[in-house]
């Protein structure tokens, strides 16, 4: 890989690190209810998994496995963007706001993933 190709690389590793800690983050402060307990699970795992899959399709040992592995990082930001659409805010300006942000950056992050997909095959 030429050093460019090589920091693109590393700054979506970090940018989808930041994503899953920043909706952790989220998560906490979201009121107690059942539902926001149950869906925020969700949400953490499916925001993980984003980053855990790309760090995996970057030791793939095939191009098959890549392409795999970032189609699975594509499902992984769509699910974690349903369940942000999910989780109830109880009206808190600040809270809606920031949902609405990690809503933007799971769909930045599946058109990245799709992007990464049509550019492999």
């Amino acid at each position: 890989m030429t050093e460019i190709q090589n920091s693109k690389h590393y700054d979506l590793e970090d940018r989808t690190l930041e994503f899953a800690r920043r909706v952790r983050a989220f998560v906490k402060k979201l009121p107690k209810t059942l539902a926001n307990i149950e869906d925020g699970k969700q949400l953490v795992k499916a925001s993980g998994s984003v980053g855990a899959n790309y760090i995996e399709a970057n030791e793939a040992l095939s191009k098959k496995d890549f392409v795999m592995r970032i189609k699975i990082c594509r499902k992984e930001a769509k699910e974690s963007r349903y369940w942000l659409r999910l989780v109830d805010t109880s009206g808190n300006r600040e809270l809606e706001q920031e949902r609405k942000e990690l809503e933007d950056e799971a769909r930045e992050l599946t058109h990245i993933f799709g992007s990464i997909v049509t550019k492999s095959k």
